[in-house]
């Protein structure tokens, strides 16, 4: 600890940290705008000067470190001028006439940090010089004039996400934010994380969404969890009058510490399919408005009748307490020889090695911000849990080695030292091929090591792989101590390579990482909904489809079905040609729990208000229980934690 004075009062704070953290942890106000708490400190707009005795001039905060016995003024007459002064200087250089801004009004920490030193006008006039506007992009408008340089949104793309889109062009009063080698953002390698939107300080990058439409510091917050697939980061989900204003990532998640991707932030707010908002019964061929009372004595009527020949599907976005209402509905009460989530198989191959392996073997996505190697196989990060990706990129810049292993052309190779693409349907081999190729190098002596040649020729002729690319893959891998394999149970396909990859990962001392498709694709797995759609001849079909948009396999899969029930929260194919239509919930205002791919179990909090005849999928399903005469008492808590999952479930 170091004992420190800010403004004649003594403290003692931690050793290390900046003299700004330590003014912030001791709630004495320092202004910022270049400092993020989540970013590297960069000491560019020097607002946060202050004055530390026995230095000859004014430091910024941001980047000195404390010292034991330092003596630091924040409000001195002299760190007062200074900061005025660095203000008026970023005033004069672009076009910030507040009022015309979107953000003007509290949420432009420009403004501010003005308004906070007293100023009310312009002491130096400003250049007016025209900078661009950059509205190319689908989601984000770059509006260069509003611009303040002080790299946040470049800092951002780099430290948090790894893409390194964004930089700077030029020099002096002509600088200015580009996207690759100066093409429009829209047309560059831009992933529409948003994250440059949610870091900027002033309008610069704003949301086209949201623009205009309300401000953040007057919006209601709500913490709740995105259901975007299995990581389950923290949403900070702003709401003015029943509608999303904007979606930012939760800073304090422990899962993604604010970092989000598109499928979090902006597609949530492009969903504009039609809502389901009451009751629908077809009669004469056409649906027609109904009550929940008569909507529910038809959909029990026709599940008694055909209990026997029935298929029960559910979406793994649904809350774990409607997945369990689910099973007891449907695989206990009535017994349908096909319950399950409608991408079940998903996770399938995974719960087969869980079975046989009997214990947890699978560690935290926060490893991935402390390996040394990652070996990336079979998972499209690019596509799929691209937060998960963002994870890997931003590890080159600690020096992680980075391996590809994949069949298929995967959009992070070029991110790797070594890229294995092997023949389809040969993981089982190559990761047979890896354990040799570890042993051969006398890595870890096991007992693969007298038959690590013959085996490293084996796995290579049957991969199209050369022997070498397994020795630089191994070796790659096993650099460092924290390695780490990140791989997609859907496509390894089967429970035995995944226990192969297991006993890789125990050779080389790896933290196993998985995708596990939906958001609760892991909870329907704790529940035995795991059995994919297979083909058959139903009489009667309930889809408990939540607000999940159905695939078009889904909808050609059920065209057949004499009799199909469907719960949605919104307009689509399957509702078109339903007999009963039920609506629930969406994501937005359902309340429940998630179990994500590392087991934690985090409670989504509703949003908005739904419309008045909606209700959550949990009561739609417990009204169905009541309607079929069906026991649904139990506790799925208790259920979550009987079977031994591939990560230790934190209940």
């Amino acid at each position: 600890m170091a004992t420190i004075t800010i403004n004649q009062q003594t403290y003692e704070v931690p050793d290390g940290i900046t003299v700004l953290q330590a003014a912030r942890q001791l709630g004495i106000f320092i202004p910022t705008l270049c400092d993020h708490p989540h970013l590297t400190p960069y000491g560019g707009c020097r607002l946060c000067m202050v004055e530390i005795e026995g230095f000859r001039t004014l430091q910024a905060a941001c980047t000195i470190p404390v010292s034991n016995n330092m003596v630091i003024h924040t409000e001195s007459e002299k760190v007062k001028k200074a900061r005025e002064f660095a203000l008026s200087l970023i005033f004069s250089e672009r076009n910030h006439f507040c009022p015309y801004c979107q953000v003007s009004g509290g949420d432009c920490e420009l403004q501010n940090a003005a308004y906070r030193l007293g100023m009310t006008h312009w002491p130096l006039q400003p250049n007016w010089q025209p900078f661009p506007v950059d509205a190319s992009h689908p989601y984000i408008i770059l509006e260069h004039n509003r611009c303040i340089l002080c790299r946040r949104c470049i800092r951002a793309c780099n430290e948090l996400v790894g893409v390194n889109t964004l930089g700077v062009a030029n020099r002096g009063a002509r600088t200015f934010i580009i996207a690759d080698f100066e093409v429009p953002l829209g047309e560059s390698t831009c992933v529409s994380c948003g994250m440059c939107v949610q870091v900027c300080p002033t309008g610069a990058m704003i949301d086209r969404k949201s623009a205009y439409l309300g401000k953040k510091s007057e919006a209601e917050h709500v913490a709740t969890v995105c259901t975007g697939c299995s990581l389950g980061c923290g949403l900070d989900v702003l709401i003015t009058d029943n509608r999303i204003l904007s979606i930012y990532g939760d800073w304090d998640a422990p899962v993604n510490q604010g970092v989000l991707c598109k499928v979090g932030r902006y597609y949530p707010l492009d969903d504009e399919r039609p809502r389901v908002t009451q009751p629908l019964v077809r009669k004469n061929g056409e649906l027609q408005p109904a009550t929940w009372e008569e909507a529910l004595d038809t959909v029990a009527s026709a599940l008694k009748r055909h209990a026997a020949n029935s298929l029960a599907l559910a979406s793994a976005r649904l809350t774990a307490e409607a997945l369990y209402l689910f099973r007891k509905v449907f695989t206990e009460g009535l017994q349908s020889p096909l319950a399950t989530t409608l991408n079940g198989d998903a996770v399938r191959p995974l719960i087969e090695a869980m079975d046989d392996l009997g214990e947890p073997f699978e560690g935290s996505v926060a490893d991935l911000d402390r390996a040394t190697s990652i070996l990336v196989m079979q998972a499209d990060l690019a596509n799929n849990h691209e937060v998960l990706g963002f994870m890997v990129r931003r590890s080159l810049n600690r020096g992680t080695h980075i391996v590809i292993a994949d069949s298929r052309e995967n959009h992070l190779s070029h991110l790797a030292e070594v890229t294995l693409r092997f023949k389809e349907g040969r993981q089982l081999a190559v990761i047979e091929g890896l354990i040799a190729a570890v042993a051969r190098l006398g890595l870890n002596r096991t007992e693969y090591a007298e038959d690590a040649v013959a085996n490293l020729a084996n796995a290579a002729k049957s991969t199209g792989l050369a022997t070498d690319d397994f020795l630089k893959a191994a070796y790659q891998i096993t650099r460092g101590e924290k390695p780490v394999i990140v791989y997609d149970p859907a496509a390894l396909k089967e429970g035995v390579a995944i226990k192969a990859l297991v006993r890789l990962a125990r050779m080389i001392g790896a933290t196993l990482i998985s995708p596990k498709g939906e958001a609760n694709s892991l909870a329907a797995a704790q529940f035995d909904l795991i059995e994919p759609l297979r083909p058959g001849t139903y009489e009667v079909a309930f889809v408990a489809l939540g607000d999940e948009i159905p695939s078009e396999t889904l909808v050609a899969a059920l065209e057949r079905t004499p009799y199909l029930i469907v719960q949605a929260s919104r307009e689509s194919k399957l509702t078109a040609r339903a007999d009963v239509v039920l609506p629930v919930y969406t994501w937005a205002e359902e309340s429940g729990h998630y179990l994500n791919l590392e087991g934690r179990l985090q409670e989504a909090h509703p949003c908005l208000s739904a419309p008045e005849q909606a209700r959550s999928n949990e009561t739609a399903l417990r009204a169905l229980a009541t309607a079929l005469g069906i026991d649904v008492n139990g506790d799925w808590r208790a259920t979550l934690t009987q079977r031994v999952a591939p990560v230790a479930v934190a209940v």
